[in-house]
């Protein structure tokens, strides 16, 4: 028996998690990533967010932003959206990411569909990997 993650489209695993991303909430294109698993990188999760074409009415993708908190997206919307769903703001128009980062789906959530979890934010970074900063 295939799994779910044999059969669907990778862009649809991306929306399915970033649908889980509740209001007042955004995740990074890398935790939604991270998330998906199988490859999937931060670059993906950008080319299926300017994909979605009428999935964008279903699809929360103002809640998706850069590792950084910034919007990359131009124009106003992105942040208006936000701001609408009580999403702050620093002075240099970063998304206040201590109160919005969303922590990631419930582990039971992951299991049932085939997702991982994220790591604790406060989780050291594993030994086997490299720190540039």
């Amino acid at each position: 028996m295939a799994s779910p993650t044999d059969t669907q489209d990778p862009f649809e695993r991306i929306y399915q998690v970033c649908e889980q991303v509740p209001s007042g909430q955004v995740a990074t294109y890398g935790d939604i990533a991270a998330i998906v698993g199988q490859g999937c990188d931060a670059r993906t999760v950008g080319h299926a967010m300017a994909a979605l074409g009428s999935r964008a009415a279903s699809v929360p993708w103002q809640r998706i932003i850069n590792r950084t908190g910034g919007i990359s997206t131009s124009g106003p919307r992105q942040r208006e959206l936000l701001e609408e769903e009580g999403v702050a703001f620093d002075d240099k128009g970063h998304v206040r990411m201590d109160a919005h980062h969303w922590a990631g789906p419930s582990e039971a959530w992951a299991r049932a569909h085939g997702f991982t979890v994220l790591p604790p934010r406060d989780a050291p970074a594993p030994a086997a990997q490299l720190k540039l900063f």
